[in-house]
């Protein structure tokens, strides 16, 4: 059955959450494909927990509990993550080791607005807006590529994203971030205002919180 909405729970609330949705609906079944982990209550109530930086780790034949036991202890484990936020007016890059911001950078840029003039005026308006979010783009590539690998202090674990997704499809296009692009799972670019240090900040627990997809019965 398609999913009726899907809620964001913070990691470290993980295990209370499903205490909870099996104290409203019954005690569930687990099941891990792939990254989604499917809890299944005897009221017909589902919730698909999409799992980050797997495979988990965890006995074949595991019983429901140590699943969840499992992938608690997955989702909450510290590790290296890189962010990129970029808009067309600013950008910001940053490295965290769990919810501690070890390096970042944060830059803005003037992209013009659109305009209602016509004929010639537009096109002109158009070409000089092209030509600043290029410029915008290349100079948050150069400052990922300064923090996310340089200053990461080791390798990356994954690779959140937030503002606008053509920006930051845009700046990864950069060669010199290819291998970012594969850390980039799932390809979600989170909603933030305009990138400054402390949206910085403020934007790891919304990445690295779990995206649940909650059923109808749910």
């Amino acid at each position: 059955m398609a999913p009726q909405r899907t809620v964001l729970v913070p990691r470290r609330r993980l295990a209370r959450w499903l205490d909870n949705f099996a104290l409203r609906h019954g005690p569930p079944t687990a099941r891990l494909d792939g990254e989604e982990l499917l809890v299944t209550a005897p009221d017909e109530a589902t919730a698909t927990v999409l799992v980050p930086y797997g495979p988990v780790l965890v006995d074949d034949g595991a019983d429901t509990t140590a699943l969840l036991a499992a992938v608690v202890s997955h989702v909450t484990t510290d590790r290296r993550i890189g962010v990129l936020l970029a808009r067309r007016g600013g950008h910001a890059a940053g490295v965290f080791v769990g919810e501690q911001l070890i390096a970042s950078k944060v830059g803005s840029n003037y992209v013009q607005g659109r305009t209602k003039a016509g004929g010639w005026s537009q096109q002109r308006y158009a070409r000089r807006r092209a030509n600043q979010a290029k410029q915008a783009f290349a100079d948050a590539a150069d400052d990922a590529v300064r923090v996310l690998t340089t200053q990461a202090g080791g390798p990356l674990d994954a690779l959140l994203c937030g503002g606008d997704r053509e920006a930051c499809e845009a700046v990864l296009e950069d060669p010199r971030l290819n291998d970012l692009g594969d850390l980039w799972q799932p390809r979600v670019v989170h909603p933030v205002p305009d990138p400054r240090l402390r949206v910085l900040q403020e934007f790891i627990e919304q990445g690295l919180s779990l995206r649940i997809s909650l059923n109808e019965f749910a």
